[in-house]
């Protein structure tokens, strides 16, 4: 790929970040999500305002924010509407992943279009692959400075809004990402309808049907440990997910609070009945305690700590449990009221529940957290 010069970053700062999602978003992630597809012009002013990945450095015309001023963003969007946070998280997975794999060449090409211009979507999952990666039959061939990649593809998410694909695949005996313009001849995506939760994320299946491109779309050379490649860009995707899981318990916290405060049964507020009040109660501590492993983990990120893997699934683990707890005490307290499809108790409570099982399902956390205990012993 040929070496681009880096865009001059866009000046954004966290503030204005907000108060520009905040109107691109404003009341409308309700019928986004019935309709089940996010508008482009949305995506596309987050994008070009750097804020689909806003943790890509300066130096490659990102706005270079720290994982704790991305983890705050991606929450805040995260409680407007998980469908467009989920976009965030895939661009922001790319982006990572070309920023710790790819050659200068590569990373001076790729990384400001993705800070300013392109949609990507990262591709693992499999029909017979998903926590068990040695069961991935995509595969990556050479010959000469061509390659050739074959497989299918499910669950991807952002694929149907993505000008770039980042693909895992196997080299041989080793693995490989290799990154494909949606529009190459070959690739098929599919969106899935009607999915659980992130409804309007653009969740598709992508074949690759012989598809051939220059070896220079193979970040890096190639040939490292599947496993090692896919960790690395499941790093970056359980931040932001757990960061995300953040967001949803708040928009869960303000909606509770909002209805058990107004809504009068036997003549008080909801909110002074008692067991109304200690669903309050938890939903405000579970907003805490996700909050505070988020913020750790972020440091840990941000400060290059050892600690930092333990910490990211951690947050993820913690995060997105809660989340699905609180989704529902909110839908209890809101009752009816709630039980409304596109409403943000509704669709928290759905899209929470996809948390627990992407980027690493809960099972999978509570293994790798169980092997630290033992281990650090």
């Amino acid at each position: 790929m040929p070496e681009t010069v880096a865009a001059t970053a866009p000046t954004v700062t966290p503030a204005q970040a907000a108060t520009l999602a905040a109107r691109l978003v404003g009341d409308r992630a309700g019928d986004w999500d019935r309709a089940g597809r996010l508008p482009v012009d949305v995506v596309r002013a987050l994008n070009t305002a750097g804020l689909l990945a806003p943790q890509i450095p300066t130096g490659y015309g990102g706005a270079g924010w720290s994982s704790l001023d991305s983890g705050e963003f991606t929450a805040q969007v995260g409680s407007l509407c998980s469908s467009l946070r989920s976009v965030m998280t895939s661009q922001a997975m790319a982006a990572w992943t070309i920023e710790r794999l790819a050659d200068r060449a590569q990373a001076r090409s790729l990384l400001p279009r993705l800070a300013a211009t392109d949609t990507a979507a990262v591709a693992f999952s499999e029909p017979q692959a998903g926590s068990d990666l040695s069961a991935m039959t995509t595969t990556v061939t050479m010959t000469g400075d061509t390659l050739r990649l074959d497989g299918h593809k499910v669950w991807v998410t952002a694929a149907d809004h993505a000008d770039l694909l980042l693909v895992f695949a196997r080299l041989g005996d080793q693995g490989a990402v290799v990154v494909v313009p949606r529009a190459t001849p070959g690739v098929r995506v599919h969106r899935r309808a009607d999915p659980l939760g992130c409804r309007a994320a653009g969740h598709a299946d992508v074949w690759f049907d012989a598809v051939r491109l220059p070896t220079s779309s193979l970040l890096g050379a190639g040939g490292q440990s599947l496993s090692l490649l896919v960790t690395t860009a499941l790093s970056y995707g359980r931040m932001s997910v757990a960061w995300g899981c953040v967001g949803i318990l708040r928009a869960c916290l303000t909606a509770a609070v909002a209805h058990a405060g107004s809504r009068h049964q036997f003549g008080r507020p909801l909110a002074q009945h008692q067991l109304v009040a200690r669903h309050l109660a938890d939903l405000w501590a579970a907003e805490q305690v996700a909050t505070r492993v988020c913020e750790h983990a972020s440091r840990c990120w941000d400060t290059g700590s050892p600690e930092v893997v333990t910490a990211t699934v951690l947050a993820k683990y913690v995060s997105a449990g809660h989340a699905t707890r609180a989704a529902a005490d909110a839908v209890q307290i809101l009752a009816s009221a709630g039980a409304v499809d596109g409403h943000p108790v509704a669709r928290a409570y759905r899209d929470a529940k996809l948390m627990e099982i992407i980027e690493g399902s809960t099972e999978m956390c509570q293994l790798m957290l169980a092997d630290h205990a033992v281990n650090r012993r």
